[in-house]
């Protein structure tokens, strides 16, 4: 997802998104320690998502308290 995707969220949609994206990398995780993942790139592709969800709910956090 790309970050101009990510600004035209809501801050609910934001975070709805980071949860969804948080239950699949723990499934991710589990398919990686039981040996089923085949595509590992998937674990690193998931975390920077969230990192930029997350960045991006709080640049918006910021600029409704100026």
């Amino acid at each position: 997802m790309k970050t101009n995707e990510i600004r035209n969220l809501s801050n609910a949609e934001i975070t709805a998104k980071v949860k969804e994206l948080k239950e699949e990398l723990f499934n991710l995780r589990f398919q990686l320690a039981t040996g089923q993942l085949e595509n590992t790139a998937r674990i690193k592709e998931v975390r920077k998502t969230i990192a930029r969800l997350l960045t991006v709910l709080r640049q918006n956090e910021l600029s409704e308290t100026k």
